[in-house]
């Protein structure tokens, strides 16, 4: 029997009625991928994959607390159910009572295509993106530059059940398209990239253009030491630091004074003004274009996720609004221990500053600065003040009398979000943006550029 061959729900429900735990959830993934690669111009590889991956949560009660043990299998059969639930079972006996125990999830409306089948992408998704990507192929030859890249989509629906009655299903499509254009002589280097659900909104004449005026900048070198510059990073770069700020602002580690978040003396930072501008860094699973899941899925537990709120809602929250730390993430049992109110994490953030100027315009408001394209490699240094470290890639340029006069060598770098939001002087339109370092994890994202007056190139970097 095929893996497929037996449609999710019914996997689902079968599991939970093999289970002899005092409570099981379920969760079906189906996932299907289809990806496109070029190099030099021209298509290089090419293909669709389909694959479904079982998680079984089992919990067991005890005189001491409840226990977990999850167990999750990729290809399953129906033959495969039985020992995938009765491991999950064993998992939880073998364990000791699990910290974040709480009662499973219930009392959530059961989603209405919970049976339907699951959704599905293939290579028609391309269907229009990849003839434009050809003629802008032809005209990046013609222009004495190479197009590498890549383009990925994939739809994910999980089916989501339990012992305690959920039925939930939420379809995720995921999109992201890279594009990078090099001179002949691999000496100059520019890329973009865009965040899709489907493919109709990504237009690669438009970033190969982009890309092209990039690689025209960087034919005059000029040499800069580290230091002190005024910087502008556009919205990739910016999402970069509120992502990770997001992945590290947790609300148990903060009451324990781990992280940027602790207060001193004990408690934490929420109520604490931030900015003088009136930023709002936020999730909302019905942002649109950001669209996630609006209940938790979650297949393991950790530091800001727990198997046992599996099906908990998933709201809108102001992370940070006007300025002013609002909430951090919490789970049911870190809310507790923190008395913050009980907060999960979403999949998406946008980032909202007010402005209304494009990156362009910014440029042309800027007497002498730093135009980033990107950051890599972001490594944290210090949690206790979030300080992170990093480097630029493909692009840094001199902007002088508001125009970019050519391109710099790159720079390591030495930054705290958190600081950062303490000084940022100017921030534009915030758009649609996709996260460069942290694109295989966290691909939904809003934010603006922002001008730094002096961020910390901490020392000169001989990377590309």
């Amino acid at each position: 029997m095929s893996p497929r061959s037996t449609a999710p729900h019914e996997i689902v429900e079968r599991a939970l009625a093999l289970s002899r735990a005092d409570g099981c959830v379920v969760i079906a993934d189906e996932e299907s991928s289809a990806n496109l690669r070029w190099a030099g111009n021209a298509l290089t590889t090419n293909g669709v994959t389909r694959g479904r991956t079982l998680t079984v949560i089992a919990t067991v009660n005890g005189s001491q607390g409840a226990a977990s043990g999850v167990v999750s299998r990729s290809a399953v059969t129906t033959d495969d159910l039985e020992p995938l639930v009765r491991a999950a079972e064993e998992a939880a006996r073998a364990a000791g009572p699990a910290e974040d125990a709480q009662p499973l999830v219930e009392g959530t409306a059961h989603s209405a295509a919970f049976t339907e089948p699951p959704a599905e992408t293939s290579s028609e998704v391309f269907g229009s993106f990849a003839p434009a990507l050809g003629e802008s192929f032809a005209t990046a030859r013609a222009g004495g530059r190479q197009l590498y890249g890549f383009a990925f989509h994939s739809v994910t629906s999980s089916y989501l059940g339990s012992s305690t009655g959920l039925r939930l299903r939420h379809d995720q499509p995921t999109g992201t398209m890279e594009l990078n254009a090099k001179s002949p002589d691999r000496s100059r280097s520019a890329w973009a990239g865009a965040s899709t659900r489907d493919f109709k909104d990504v237009d690669p004449a438009a970033l190969d253009a982009e890309l092209a005026q990039r690689l025209a900048w960087a034919e005059r070198r000029i040499e800069l030491p580290a230091g002190r510059y005024e910087t502008l990073l556009p919205p990739t770069a910016v999402a970069d630091l509120a992502i990770y700020q997001l992945w590290s602002s947790g609300a148990r580690d903060a009451a324990e004074g781990r992280t940027v978040f602790s207060k001193p003396g004990g408690g934490t930072r929420v109520g604490e003004k931030l900015s003088d501008l009136p930023l709002t860094l936020r999730s909302d699973p019905q942002a649109p274009g950001l669209e996630s899941a609006p209940f938790v899925i979650a297949h393991a537990s950790g530091d800001d996720s727990s198997v046992f709120d599996n099906g908990l809602p998933v709201g809108p929250v102001d992370w940070i609004r006007d300025g002013v730390l609002n909430r951090l993430p919490t789970t049911r049992h870190s809310a507790g221990l923190t008395g913050l109110p009980v907060t999960p994490a979403g999949d998406n953030l946008i980032l909202d500053g007010g402005g209304t100027k494009s990156l362009e315009e910014m440029v042309a408001a800027t007497d002498r600065g730093l135009l980033l394209t990107c950051l890599w490699y972001i490594r944290e240094v210090d949690p206790a003040t979030l300080l992170l470290t990093g480097l630029t890639r493909d692009g840094v340029y001199l902007v002088e009398n508001g125009e970019v006069t050519g391109a710099v060598n790159n720079f390591r770098f030495n930054e705290s979000p958190v600081d950062l939001l303490g000084r940022v002087a100017e921030t534009g339109r915030t758009e649609r943006t996709l996260p460069r370092e942290w694109s295989d994890y966290f691909t939904r994202a809003a934010a603006p550029a922002m001008r730094i007056p002096d961020f910390n190139m901490s020392s000169v970097s001989q990377g590309v």
